[in-house]
């Protein structure tokens, strides 16, 4: 990163980046891409050195992947300038790399394109020019959310206006109190007691009046904001579930936690604290100018001077401040990653002894929050006693025109001592707004990072005039359908039809789309091009909810929430019945464990299933999709996670649970296959053969291949096994 700053021209912002991991002989070498918006700069390790290549009208940059590689090409108008190879893992990264190169050569060619909030934001490269700062105008949109208590608000403006005005009382009373009582007493004139008692009464009847009023005002405030930001909380994880799995699969889980979290809760302290501090403070200040020039027009202005000077110095530190703090978001959101990385898989990282590399990671991601913490406080630091000391310098000017003032008898003594209590109050909330202008900045920041989820579309919308899906039956059709990710073909023009009640299995090397089929007819994403019917209905038809409703899906790697295992297996249906959970868990063979467990059904299980063995974390996880009795049930790797005992008890459920509903089962092991009413074999994503075990065993395709590499591999096993096996007859001889 730093060597990439360095070769970075005066003005040259680095837009997007792409580390990839191979080199021009498609060997493994560390290698990188910078998008400026200026050139294309590429850093190759196997040649040694940089290399660049100007942007200009007409080039092209393209994407393709073939045989488990991906490829990136340079095109001029004439001739392919460059090219590079990376693995699919860096892909995302490259597509997003493709889209900003897009909208910087239609930019150079006069053509506006609409910018991608989320093209540079997962780029792990941060130079603070690449990403726009947030506007503090941002937080005039959480007006939506404030809406519902306009009432409270108005009322609670009323109260601070009251309140405000309270606190101007006082100064106010000190003229008469300087000009007929003290200074005629210095004079040899007697105290009027009546005067005094009416001046010290109105004092104290304004502090108060003023404490009432304030308090109220704060309290009714404060509790108004409170609500403003639990709805914000509420509403952006409501919407982050709407949001579909590719949303998620750009995103770190630390990131979002930290948005929702600490995010809200800032602008929750900037709304209840902050805002209502900067209000009064407004309105202290145009209060304050309509009594000092109605008590002295030329005085009034002396009091302005430093005003220009603290304008300027919050204009040159606002941008300075907005960029940092959205910095030292992003760099947060990295600590608050490692965080959420690390404590999930601690069995993993001390399984491997890497407590110390995980602590340096951390160290490392403090380490640089210290350092975008420390470029910042330089500016905040010199900024907060500059503005003490031009408030400090205009006092003095307000003392300097007041006693001249005086000396011409223009004013009274206490015209002065009245105008430097307000003057006092002035500069004490000029001051006080100055500061504002940090949390300000902070929580649009934060509103950004909010707004940015709220304003995310999701990919699997649901419909604006959604059809009603009842009494399903399970049919299935699929014509045509063909999937993406990103440049990257995963499933090509593929036909299929699932009858009701059918059970079909869904086999193919890793990689050859099984999975992803399942994840399009569940929903999880929307097909390129074709249709998924269920039922006749197209799925983009129905609502999301309405229909996975009707699905049951146990994963290859069974999730289980912290609470009992009751509630585990009724987290489809909470509603479900004692009874009811009980069947579902003899169904799946998990009754007899959870019986030896010290509470049964109210053993608490820990976080994502700690304490739990594998296999009963999965035929817990079938509990919960049996449960609710869905139409269509898909099984992906379900018995993967389970010994060969387990798996033939969980097997001999399945085969009563299939009949009567549509099944699609993907299985490492083809045998658990073997009683599937039709095999559907995949390969890069298309069918390339379909029919029952044994009429595919019998075509010696794709299918009886692979059923005898696995074979093979068992006997194999088997016969390890059976070499490294002590002999008991043996030992009996030699004995």
């Amino acid at each position: 990163m730093a060597a990439l700053q360095g070769r970075l021209q005066a003005g040259e912002n680095v837009v997007a980046t792409l580390e990839v991991d191979l080199d021009a002989q498609a060997r493994f070498a560390q290698g990188l891409i910078a998008l400026t918006n200026s050139r294309l700069l590429t850093f190759d390790p196997a040649a040694g050195g940089w290399a660049e290549h100007a942007l200009a009208p007409g080039q092209s940059l393209k994407l393709s992947d073939h045989g488990g590689l991906a490829f990136m090409e340079l095109f001029g108008a004439e001739r392919r300038l460059a090219r590079w190879r990376f693995t699919l893992a860096c892909n995302p990264a490259a597509v997003r790399l493709v889209e900003a190169f897009e909208r910087e050569v239609q930019r150079l060619a006069g053509h506006a394109m609409p910018e991608d909030d989320a093209a540079g934001e997962d780029s792990g490269f941060d130079f603070g020019e690449a990403s726009k700062p947030p506007s503090t105008w941002v937080l005039l949109r959480l007006w939506r959310f404030a809406r519902p208590y306009r009432g409270q608000l108005l009322l609670g403006f009323a109260l601070m206006l009251g309140a405000t005005g309270a606190t101007l009382v006082s100064p106010y009373l000190t003229m008469p109190l300087m000009d007929r009582v003290l200074i005629p007493f210095q004079n040899g004139q007697q105290i009027d007691p009546g005067l005094v008692g009416l001046l010290l009464s109105g004092l104290f009847g304004a502090a108060l009046l003023s404490w009432g009023l304030g308090w109220a005002k704060t309290y009714l405030l404060s509790l108004v904001s409170e609500r403003i930001a639990a709805d914000l909380r509420t509403a952006t994880f409501e919407h982050l579930l709407g949001l579909s799995l590719e949303y998620f699969g750009n995103k770190r889980t630390g990131d979002l936690m930290a948005r929702i979290g600490s995010e809200t809760d800032r602008i929750s302290v900037f709304l209840s604290l902050h805002a209502l501090d900067f209000i009064t403070d407004v309105l202290m200040l145009a209060m304050t100018s309509i009594i000092l020039f109605s008590i002295h027009p030329g005085l009034a202005l002396a009091t302005l001077v430093p005003l220009p000077f603290i304008a300027w110095l919050i204009h040159l530190v606002r941008d300075r401040l907005r960029t940092g703090f959205e910095k030292i978001d992003r760099v947060w959101g990295e600590v608050t990653n490692i965080l959420a990385d690390t404590i999930p898989g601690i069995r993993v990282v001390k399984a491997f002894a890497q407590e110390k590399r995980e602590a340096a990671r951390f160290r490392d991601a403090n380490q640089k929050n210290l350092q975008v913490n420390d470029r910042l406080n330089k500016t905040w630091s010199l900024f907060t006693p500059s503005v003490a000391l031009l408030t400090e310098m205009g006092l003095l000017v307000v003392w300097g025109v007041g006693i001249w003032l005086i000396s011409h008898q223009s004013i009274t003594v206490g015209t002065l001592t009245a105008f430097l209590a307000y003057i006092g109050r002035f500069y004490g909330r000029l001051d006080s707004m100055s500061r504002i202008v940090s949390v300000t900045q902070k929580a649009a920041a934060g509103a950004k990072r909010i707004f940015d989820i709220l304003d995310h579309v999701s990919n699997v919308p649901d419909p604006v005039n959604p059809q009603r899906f009842e009494n399903v039956t399970g049919a299935i059709s699929m014509q045509g359908v063909n999937f993406r990710y990103g440049s990257r073909s995963v499933i090509r023009s593929l036909n299929l039809d699932i009858r009701p009640g059918e059970m079909v299995g869904l086999v193919g090397h890793s990689g050859s789309g099984k999975s992803t089929l399942v994840n399009l007819i569940c929903r999880f994403y929307d097909v390129t091009e074709g249709s998924i019917r269920v039922d006749g209905v197209d799925l983009r038809r129905i609502k999301v909810t309405d229909y996975r409703r009707h699905i049951g899906l146990v994963l290859q790697e069974p999730f289980l929430f912290f609470g009992t295992i009751a509630e585990n297996i009724a987290y489809g249906k909470p509603d479900a019945t004692r009874e009811e959970i009980v069947s579902a868990a003899r169904a799946a063979h998990a009754h007899e464990f959870i019986l030896r467990l010290p509470h049964g059904y109210d053993s608490l299980v820990g976080e994502r299933g700690q304490g739990l063995s594998g296999g009963e974390r999965q035929r817990i996880s079938i509990a919960r999709a049996l449960l609710i009795d869905p139409a269509i049930l898909i099984l992906d790797e379900a018995t993967s996670a389970v010994d060969t005992e387990t798996e033939k008890e969980i097997q001999k459920a399945l085969d009563n649970l299939v009949k009567g509903r549509t099944t699609i089962a993907i299985a490492h092991r083809l045998s658990t296959l073997r009683k599937a009413d039709r095999l559907v074999v995949m390969d890069r994503g298309e069918i390339v053969e379909l029919g029952p075990h044994d009429e595919l065993i019998a075509m010696q395709g794709h299918y009886w291949r692979l059923w005898e590499a696995q074979a093979r591999r068992v006997d194999q096993e088997d016969l390890e096994e059976h070499d490294v096996a002590p002999n008991p007859s043996a030992h009996t001889e030699n004995a």
